[in-house]
């Protein structure tokens, strides 16, 4: 009983929420750089993975690295941190799937994650993304050390105050 208790406190200590929004949002501003550079070879990417109907492909390679580098950001900064969780968390599930879906089709194809060279899609890019996925929910279920946001708040407290 004890041994879960202190378990439960690590978990939901608010430095270990900081640590990993800081983790997570730069693995997606990472993530975000090439594709946004090479919208072109993101797309030829997407288009391996055999899910995305061809008239999608380059809409997806437009939409999706901005969304990663603005939800990167949003949790290195602390902005709406709960909402850019559950954001990433949404993109690492549809990840997931498309990974899952690629393997059990035996499509021999690059993640496409941070650039088009990469280790070929496997049981391991799953593992990680699933990992990734479990830090996300542990931002929205617990709160997060030094967000930008609620010192803004605090700092508008003072203005009206």
């Amino acid at each position: 009983m004890n041994g879960f208790f202190w378990i439960k406190k690590a978990v939901a200590h608010p430095v270990l929420g900081l640590l990993l929004r800081i983790y997570i949002g730069a693995i997606f501003v990472a993530a975000s750089m090439y594709k946004i550079n090479y919208p072109g070879e993101f797309a030829e990417t997407i288009a391996s993975y055999q899910i995305v109907p061809f008239w999608g492909v380059h809409l997806m390679a437009l939409i999706l690295p901005w969304t990663e580098l603005i939800c990167g950001l949003m949790l290195v900064l602390g902005l709406r941190t709960r909402a850019a969780a559950v954001l990433a968390g949404s993109m690492l599930v549809v990840f997931c799937v498309a990974i899952v879906a690629t393997l059990a089709r035996g499509i021999p194809i690059g993640c496409g994650c941070f650039t088009s060279v990469e280790d070929p899609l496997s049981w391991k890019t799953l593992l990680r993304d699933l990992l990734w996925l479990v830090m996300t929910v542990q931002m929205v279920w617990f709160p997060s050390a030094l967000q930008l946001e609620d010192l803004l708040l605090l700092s508008l407290k003072e203005v009206d105050g």
